[in-house]
């Protein structure tokens, strides 16, 4: 991990240079700037701003963003409401430029003073959407910031303005920006019942297109395992309680129906999907509900557009991990459509990767869709998207599992597939892509192609102690 440090050692070595060598303060952070560097230190939260450094007085003036907090905090026990609105704006403004401003900004107590002007302003709708805007700002890249009484109060917020939707987006946002990377900030949130506060929101508010996608965010934040200093997260129990206790399949299965036709929308709830079917009941159940027909019927109607594609095609790769499922995806034509993705879309990389995950998937010891793959050549597409998108891993690799698959238990179409020229592609993925070696190698293996198997470790003789 990179090195960090503070606003305030970064300002002292731009004023060392300024006073010791005479240097503009342009040139004093330069050299800062290149010795922190040289060190492997991040300055991803320094400001660096030369107007904040007078060669003058050879001092470090106050960022606006401090000097809002500082007029924010002492106005918050007035009755001045202009002032804490204006200084709330600036630091707003400040914040949304970048994460150094925020780092700032968190660091000289805004998160505090924030949540104060939450709480002055909760029963004044007006002032409280400004206050939630600026808090979500101001954590958005440092969910360290909250505490038991940030956790209380957006919960609290969520309960009280249930009818309120532009005040319930923004809480759910703060929420969720708080889940990001912090697998503390999830349970402390769990603790408190929230997936069973946005499982019901998803009910209470179908119509509203931006709040469905709002709450289907959160939802997918507390599935997250992304905060590298918990050894073990909690995503696949987070995931299995929304489905369980909030009934959320049903729930978002419902909602596409509603949203049919607002692909924005449709796009979320599939992604939302993908995240939560972490079991080969929650497959099944999707199915019996219909979704997998919903699905593939949305994909083939929506066949132009990326978006809906792409998260079609993830959240079937992903179901497909059920036999059932499989067996239904391509009974209802769902291996032509993901072929025909591919064509339609050949320039994208990431759809490519998207269709080889899918086939993948749905010929995992399944003969039957191996020759289905093959009838309407998906093999040849397959080998032209390795063509097309040399340089991209995740189509590299994926196609090198699609393959694999094709011929792991079905070696009649070894001949179709090498006749393409497809032995060359493999060896070049091969050598271009480290991470994509070990499926090319089983490719050229099970193609009974030449390859070179190294034996990672050898077991010696001994006894056992």
């Amino acid at each position: 991990m990179a090195k960090h440090i503070t606003q305030k050692t970064f300002d002292d070595i731009v004023l060392e240079n300024m006073s010791e060598f005479e240097m503009e303060p342009e040139e004093a952070i330069q050299d800062a700037v290149k010795q922190f560097e040289s060190q492997g230190v991040s300055l991803s939260n320094i400001v660096i701003d030369p107007s904040l450094y007078s060669s003058e007085k050879g001092e470090a003036q106050d960022h606006p963003v401090i000097t809002a907090v500082k007029t924010l905090s002492a106005s918050l026990n007035d009755s001045n409401d202009s002032i804490i609105v204006s200084s709330l704006n600036t630091i707003h403004a400040e914040c949304d430029i970048d994460l150094a401003r925020r780092c700032l900004a968190g660091s000289h107590g805004a998160y505090a003073c924030v949540l104060q002007a939450m709480k002055r302003y909760r029963d004044t709708p007006d002032h409280l959407v400004s206050a939630l805007s600026v808090f979500c700002s101001l954590v958005n890249g440092q969910p360290d910031l909250m505490d038991s009484e940030g956790y209380d109060f957006l919960i609290s917020l969520v309960k009280q303005y249930k009818a309120n939707t532009q005040i319930l987006e923004l809480t759910i946002r703060a929420v969720r920006l708080n889940c990001v990377k912090h697998e503390g900030n999830r349970q402390e949130f769990i603790e408190r019942e929230l997936i069973i506060l946005l499982t019901e929101l998803l009910t209470l508010h179908k119509p509203h297109a931006e709040m469905i996608k709002e709450v289907a965010i959160c939802l997918r934040s507390l599935t997250l395992d992304d905060d590298v200093r918990v050894p073990f997260g909690k995503a696949h129990e987070n995931a299995k309680t929304i489905v369980t206790e909030g009934e959320a399949l049903k729930a978002i299965l419902e909602l596409c129906e509603e949203h049919m036709n607002t692909p924005s929308v449709l796009a979320e709830l599939f992604l939302t999907l993908g995240c939560l079917a972490v079991r080969d009941e929650f497959c099944h159940e999707v199915l019996v509900r219909g979704g997998v027909r919903f699905i593939v019927n949305a994909f083939k109607n929506s066949i132009n557009d990326k978006t809906i594609v792409r998260q079609a095609l993830t959240v079937l790769k992903v179901l497909a991990g059920n036999d059932e499922v499989k067996h239904e995806i391509a009974k209802l034509e769902g291996v032509e459509l993901a072929v025909s993705a591919m064509i339609t879309h050949a320039k994208s990389a990431s759809i490519a990767e998207a269709v080889c995950k899918v086939l993948t998937a749905i010929t995992l010891r399944n003969a039957e869709n191996c020759q289905k793959v093959v009838e309407c050549e998906g093999h040849q597409h397959i080998v032209q998207a390795m063509r097309l998108h040399p340089g991209d891993v995740g189509v590299q690799k994926n196609a090198c599992m699609a393959l694999r698959n094709l011929v792991s238990r079905s070696k009649e179409f070894t001949d179709q597939i090498l006749s393409l020229g497809t032995e060359r592609l493999l060896n070049e993925a091969m050598t271009r892509h480290e991470a994509a070696q070990d499926e090319a190698k089983a490719a050229l293996r099970d193609l009974g192609c030449k390859v070179e198997l190294k034996e990672l470790w050898k077991g010696e003789r001994g006894t056992i102690q």
